[in-house]
């Protein structure tokens, strides 16, 4: 899977998009409401790391997670 921070312009806020090994899109949200779209793909045991590694990003960058 993979990573993607999206900066926002104006009033359109930041977004995150998860994208699987063939860069389809898996889930799109908003960075300040990541919670309830992690459960729904079934990454909620893994929140914590990838809250932590969402705040951390760089924006426009593409990160592979396992």
């Amino acid at each position: 899977m993979h990573i993607l921070k999206i900066k926002g312009k104006a009033k359109i806020p930041d977004y995150i998009q998860i994208r699987d090994d063939d860069f389809t899109l898996k889930a799109y949200f908003r960075v300040d409401r990541p919670e309830k779209s992690l459960e729904k793909i079934g990454l909620g045991n893994r929140m914590e790391e990838l809250l932590k590694l969402i705040e951390e990003m760089p924006f426009g960058k593409v990160i592979k997670i396992d």
